[in-house]
């Protein structure tokens, strides 16, 4: 298929989303290589388009390069796709899958890289309500990128505007305590997400489960975290903190977290198959530049 007389779409999508599915693509314009994400064949459901619409809003606001760069946004056929940059890398959620628990130096770094994204985003009143680890890109560098900002929202106002009665948007498994119990989220909702997230990557499994979302948004709500074994008592201790019922007794912002998750950034170990030997250029970019600023 080829979109906008320019973007060439492979047949299998990469991965497949609440609002539609990502492809592969080739831009022949400019020949590189681009991710092409499509909305989902018109029902129609204007809701979920102008969701759509939303996130690609969002993405052209968030110049970070801890997330993925928005090329083009438009209409073929009636359906609206959005064209990205192409990020090579395995979400934290494939990560965890094959190589279990992340070392305590690994999790911190890319809670940290996320935390830094979260910051960017908040201070442009974005929240972005679906963080977890299949949302988390982990590049060859080692660098991270927060994908999916299909449930975003701009302001406290698009809450209502884009939730329906009744519905809960966000991965039970991730949801914080305020958004299960009055369907609101702020930006300490995101450092709740990202808590649960680093407890993942610490222990290799879920933090809350249950037989029904119900039942995952019970232990939500209710349930207080236990402490990781072999995680140094001072990052179980801002476990907790970021994994508070209480949003005012969480973290005060992502700044915050960043800065106390990176003392225990310290001595990476390789992971094997993952990251590339070879120095990044964005590594080394970015190293020159923390020297000057810092």
């Amino acid at each position: 298929m080829l979109i906008a007389d320019r973007y060439e779409v492979d047949e299998l999508p990469l991965g497949r989303g609440g609002m539609g599915a990502v492809h592969r693509g080739h831009d022949r314009r400019l020949d590189r290589r681009v991710a092409i994400k499509l909305l989902r064949l018109p029902g129609r459901d204007e809701e979920l388009e102008e969701r759509f619409a939303r996130e690609a809003r969002i993405l052209a606001t968030l110049d970070h390069a801890g997330v993925p760069t928005l090329y083009d946004f438009g209409t073929h056929d009636d359906r609206l796709f959005q064209v990205m940059q192409f990020v090579d890398g395995v979400t934290v959620a494939d990560l965890l899958a094959e190589h279990g628990p992340l070392p305590v130096p690994w999790a911190a770094a890319i809670a940290a890289q996320t935390a830094a994204v979260l910051s960017a985003a908040h201070a442009r009143s974005v929240c972005h309500r679906d963080l977890k680890p299949a949302n988390l890109m982990l590049l060859p560098d080692g660098s991270v990128k927060v994908m999916d900002f299909g449930l975003a929202v701009l302001r406290e106002a698009d809450v209502a505007r884009f939730t329906r009665a009744g519905q809960l948007l966000g991965t039970p498994s991730y949801m914080a305590p305020e958004q299960i119990q009055r369907g609101l989220a702020e930006p300490r909702s995101d450092l709740y997400a990202l808590g649960c997230a680093l407890h993942e990557m610490l222990t290799g499994r879920q933090l809350f489960t249950g037989p029904t979302a119900y039942a995952v948004f019970e232990k939500q709500v209710k349930d207080a975290p236990a402490a990781v074994p072999g995680v140094p008592a001072a990052l179980n201790a801002l476990l907790a903190a970021t994994l508070a019922k209480d949003p005012a007794d969480r973290p005060s912002g992502a700044d915050v977290l960043y800065a106390r998750l990176g003392p225990f950034v310290r001595d990476l170990p390789p992971l094997p198959g993952f990251l590339r030997v070879a120095p990044s250029p964005a590594r080394m970019y970015a190293r020159v530049v923390a020297q000057v600023r810092g």
